[in-house]
């Protein structure tokens, strides 16, 4: 089931009293802890009124959270937000920032409605993280500004450009107070157990009473004013500009908010995220926040991630921890006056930081996809964040076209080999490395192709028939597919072919060796021993594939599953029937797949099979037949020579042929008799199986088992054999 199917399970956790008790309320302490310094924080960060981070606290947590899509996730004031904001802020002042917010939540509302929150999951991460970088790097560069006593302008720029004249003429208490509150921060985590604690918590607190002690001059949260709401007004300005914002705060928030849940979900067994409702549950929100004066809402992973770790198991730690904060600024409002702003701007300055992950650039220069992650990183640090978020999209989309229209090109000698997809972006490299070649040879242009277009058919068709008429000679040899074929029959292909495996890993020789693409040099030794040229294909395009495979299982030795015993026939090929590969099957074979009874004295067969069960200790033991099988017919004409080898081979399944003829074993009546004898003398072997003392033992001790199979060479079927009636059952399909 993919990821996407399971987020839109149900919340079937149960919601009862004693679950709340031991697991949410707990957990509702810690987040609001968090929550009260961010939200301070944040709504000072973003020119804001103070109340405004605490009533989208308020909102967040009881009304997203009893709603919620994403049971576990924790909504408040968005930290991806925060220069988005201020620059609404200051471009239409807060009451229109609020009817801003409440628009977009409306927008919100109707692409829940539509259903087309499952579009983030289309996103390039290198750009949802480079945007989150570029947030990251304003919000830090804003709130250095404000720890050093100043206060924090729209863009990075303008806030770098001020920092040296800050730190001429800085504020020693906010500098002390924002210095403890950062320290605090990247400290306290490192302190034994201190998760009992939150560390936002500890910074504020510290700063708080250093700056009470020492009576530092700084300034500080101001509440006098603040229980009064700042209703919604309409925005002055032009109406491109107000569309702007709307769409841009919808679409940061739903982003920010979507991409959280489905990291949050991984962080938890409980209920699946579902995202449609998620979505709707957030433009709620931000309908209610933007009604009352607060600032906008999304879902976060920090807070979210605490839930989670505080042991949170349903939406009422979320629920609580907003009922929490309400209390806590109408019942204690003078404490929260004595914070200073420095300390907010602080955890802030931290927060932010955080954003700009190392690990997430470690990954992503892995899978080289940095040059996106920086580049919107950029962008949203030097331009905004829309500009960014394009830039970052443009060159996502450009590297992606990049990838899906890349081919290879190499030259060994006189053969050309081609892999990728080829279109008239990749003609012109191949047209030049096929124009380099010597005049006059015989060369072999070999496509490992996925698509081929009009103009890249017209290409390679043009520079063969130019070289043929100066004598030389082309063959096109296609493995994958036969693009180039179809296109000169005027049956050009339409689609990308999806990978698969090279179909001369399974054909016969006569499938491919007699084509006309075997090298002068190669023919003669091909004529003469196929398998030389078998021997050469292999080193050159199997071995590479298979060599990490081989290199494993050369240190670490053998260790098959399972005694593999079937017939010499060469049509019967183990690894393609079973779709098994090196180091998976202990192979025996032999005329009839016959095990003799323990008592006889061919000695071969009994010791591969003491060898398999009592030093490789295999799982399993497969006796193999199949349709077609000459041993089976020689046995039901009686038509080998008396006192030649194979006579007395075949002596060993007569048992078989009484086992053939006995009334009480039907076998399959609808096959001809010596397939019926070939799937009677399967079960024999099976039997015969158990006269070796080892097998017995193994069985007994339940490490073993026995399995017979009949493959049927025309239909290309495999079937397991029935012992207890000589009959066939199909395979079944695993659980």
């Amino acid at each position: 089931m993919s990821h996407l199917q399971k987020s839109d399970a149900g919340d079937h956790t149960p919601h009862g009293p004693p679950l709340i008790l031991k697991h949410d309320l707990p957990a509702s302490f810690v987040l609001f802890l968090i929550s009260i310094p961010l939200s301070l924080g944040i709504a000072h960060a973003t020119g804001a009124p103070l109340m405004a981070g605490i009533i989208s606290a308020v909102v967040g947590g009881v009304v997203v959270g009893a709603i919620s899509g994403a049971p576990l996730q924790i909504s408040g004031p968005g930290t991806g937000l925060v220069v988005i904001v201020a620059s609404l802020v200051a471009q239409f002042g807060w009451a229109a920032t609020a009817a801003i917010t409440l628009a977009a939540g409306v927008l919100q509302l109707a692409l829940g409605l539509t259903g087309i929150s499952r579009l983030v999951m289309s996103l390039s991460p290198a750009v949802v993280h480079g945007m989150l970088a570029g947030i990251g790097i304003s919000i830090a560069a804003g709130q250095l500004v404000v720890v050093l006593g100043g206060t924090a302008l729209s863009s990075v720029p303008e806030n770098l450009a001020q920092l040296p004249g800050e730190l001429a003429s800085s504020n020693l208490g906010s500098v002390v107070a924002g210095a403890v509150a950062i320290a605090a921060l990247l400290l306290w985590p490192r302190v034994p157990r201190a998760s009992l604690i939150p560390a936002p918590l500890v910074a504020v607190g510290a700063a708080t009473l250093l700056a009470f002690v020492l009576k530092l001059d700084v300034a500080r949260v101001d509440l006098p004013d603040s229980h009064a709401l700042v209703f919604p007004e309409m925005p002055r300005g032009s109406v491109g500009a107000v569309v702007t914002a709307i769409v841009t705060v919808a679409l940061v928030a739903s982003m920010e908010s979507l991409l959280s849940a489905v990291a949050t979900d991984r962080l938890h067994d409980g209920p699946r995220a579902r995202l449609d409702k998620e979505l709707i549950a957030q433009g709620t929100g931000n309908v209610l926040a933007g009604a009352l004066g607060g600032l906008p809402i999304s879902g976060g992973l920090a807070r979210s991630s605490t839930n989670v770790a505080a042991g949170a198991k349903t939406r009422y730690s979320a629920i609580l921890q907003g009922v929490w904060i309400g209390v806590a600024v109408l019942a204690f409002p003078s404490v929260l006056e004595m914070i200073p702003l420095a300390a907010l701007a602080g955890v802030l300055f931290v927060v932010g930081l955080k954003l700009v992950s190392v690990d997430r650039m470690r990954t992503l220069l892995k899978h080289r996809e940095f040059l996106v992650y920086a580049a919107t990183a950029l962008g949203v640090v030097l331009f905004g964040l829309l500009e960014g978020v394009v830039v970052g999209l443009a060159i996502a989309l450009l590297r992606a076209l990049y990838r899906l229209t890349h081919c290879s090109v190499r030259v060994e000698g006189n053969r050309v080999c081609v892999r990728g997809s080829l279109v008239f972006l990749g003609v012109g490299r191949l047209v030049r490395e096929l124009r380099r070649l010597p005049a006059g040879q015989h060369v072999v242009l070999e496509l490992h192709v996925d698509y081929l277009d009009h103009a890249s058919y017209e290409a390679i068709n043009d520079w063969r028939e130019g070289y043929e008429r100066l004598g030389g000679r082309v063959d096109v040899d296609e493995v994958h597919d036969t693009w180039y074929d179809r296109a000169d029959q005027g049956k050009p292909g339409r689609r990308k072919t999806l990978p698969g495996p090279l179909p001369r890993w399974f054909a016969p020789w006569s499938h491919w060796q007699g084509s006309p693409v075997t090298l002068p040099e190669q023919r003669s030794s091909a004529e003469s021993d196929p398998m030389l040229l078998g021997m050469h294909e292999f080193e050159r395009r199997s071995a590479p594939l298979v060599r990490p495979f081989l290199h494993e299982l050369a240190l670490r030795g053998q260790s098959p599953q399972q005694l593999f015993i079937t017939c010499a026939d060469s049509r019967v090929v183990p690894n393609l029937i079973t779709t098994s590969g090196p180091g998976d099957l202990f192979c025996v074979r032999n005329i009839g797949n016959l095990v003799p009874m323990a008592s006889t004295e061919d000695r071969s067969v009994g010791a591969a099979i003491e060898f398999a069960v009592e030093v490789l200790n295999v799982g399993s033991i497969v006796v193999c037949g199949h349709s077609d099988c000459g041993a089976m017919k020689a046995l039901v004409r009686g038509s080998t020579t008396r006192g030649s080898h194979l006579h007395s081979w075949l002596r060993n399944a007569e048992p078989s042929l009484i086992r053939f003829h006995a009334p009480t074993s039907p076998g399959c009546s609808e096959l001809p008799v010596a397939d019926r004898l070939a799937v009677a003398n399967v079960a024999q072997q099976l039997d015969n199986l158990l006269g070796y003392p080892s097998v017995r033992e193994a069985i007994a001790a339940g490490t073993l088992t026995l399995k017979g199979m009949y493959f049927d060479i025309s239909n290309a079927r495999v079937y397991l054999v029935d012992p207890d009636r000589n009959g066939l059952e199909p395979v079944p399909a695993p659980a």
